[in-house]
């Protein structure tokens, strides 16, 4: 089996959904709003490697790395990258990607890596690997076999050494689900990552698409709210200068003036409905959560939940 809607997914189908995929396929089952998707298994990059022989030729430039040598590290990284993207995906596996998409009935899809070594309390593969927003039909296959070779980024490479991980094998499965074109999106911690008090979670808010603050490009708003009764504590409104929209089927940095990047993200009455939304996810994992969402035509979305990993 090569793909599984997120329905047939959940928290057990890290070893070929991801840690990603199986938190969506968890989320889902949940009722939790998640926007719509499927996951490209782990088993699909298995039998890609295998048919393509890549798997024998990525071994040995692996062997090769010398982690401490930069240099080593992204040379290796090049060649494996190169590799992946030059060789043709199976023909079997490539169909069934295109059928699932068309029955997303969706123009655009985000395509996330999701590493089946991923988001366990001791190997934080999160932000080591690519996402790619706002793909088409036409880069769909190219941007999956993008997010299989980012499982060998530099950074993902020297990770590997680093945690003892260069002799398993780690795999990766790719998610591809529904592109949420947000107006405002965040982060939110269901315990205070900063204070450490678990009765206060910390939402943080900006305008247009998520990666402008998963990246850092910009400084989101912060709510600080309390878990009990969702008063909100505290209110930290920042200018943002600029956000990432979408234009055509390109993502666009937009210059936003000091009055609308001025402005309160989410109301006061948003920012509860969303603390509602984050406690629940919290009450189903039994664990602080570190969660992404998405916010658009009054409906909040859930991109992802994962432990944090810090406390």
């Amino acid at each position: 089996m090569f793909i599984k809607s997120f329905k047939q997914l959940n928290k057990k189908s890290v070893s070929e959904a991801g840690g990603k995929g199986a938190s969506l396929g968890e989320m889902t089952n949940a009722r939790i709003p998640v926007p719509p998707g499927f996951v490209v298994l782990a088993s699909s990059f298995e039998q890609f490697l295998k048919e393509t022989d890549l798997d024998v030729e990525i071994e040995s430039i692996l062997k090769k790395v010398n982690h401490k040598d930069i240099n080593s590290v992204e040379r290796a990284s090049e060649k494996i990258r190169a590799l992946i993207a030059g060789a043709k995906m199976p023909r079997d596996i490539a169909e069934k990607i295109k059928k699932h998409f068309k029955l997303l009935k969706s123009r655009f899809v985000a395509v996330r890596s999701s590493a089946t070594a991923e988001d366990s309390s001791t190997d934080a593969w999160a932000g080591q690997l690519e996402t790619y927003l706002n793909t088409t039909e036409k880069d769909l296959l190219k941007n999956v076999q993008k997010c299989w070779s980012s499982l060998f980024t530099p950074r993902a490479i020297f990770y590997r050494f680093e945690k003892k991980l260069h002799k398993k094998f780690v795999s990766v499965a790719v998610v591809v689900q529904t592109m949420v074109q947000s107006e405002v999106s965040g982060i939110c911690f269901t315990v205070h990552p900063v204070t450490k008090d678990y009765n206060q979670m910390v939402i943080e808010a900006g305008f247009g698409l998520g990666e402008a603050i998963v990246s850092g490009s910009v400084t989101p708003d912060t709510y600080i709210v309390h878990k009990d009764d969702f008063s909100i504590l505290d209110i930290n409104v920042s200018e943002q200068s600029m956000m990432i929209v979408k234009s055509g089927n390109k993502n666009l940095h937009k210059k936003l003036s000091p009055r609308a990047g001025g402005k309160q993200k989410l109301t006061g009455k948003q920012i509860v409905e969303f603390a509602k939304i984050a406690k629940n996810i919290e009450k189903h994992y039994k664990h602080p959560q570190d969660i992404e969402w998405a916010y658009v035509k009054g409906k909040f979305y859930i991109t992802q939940s994962r432990p944090i990993t810090t406390l």
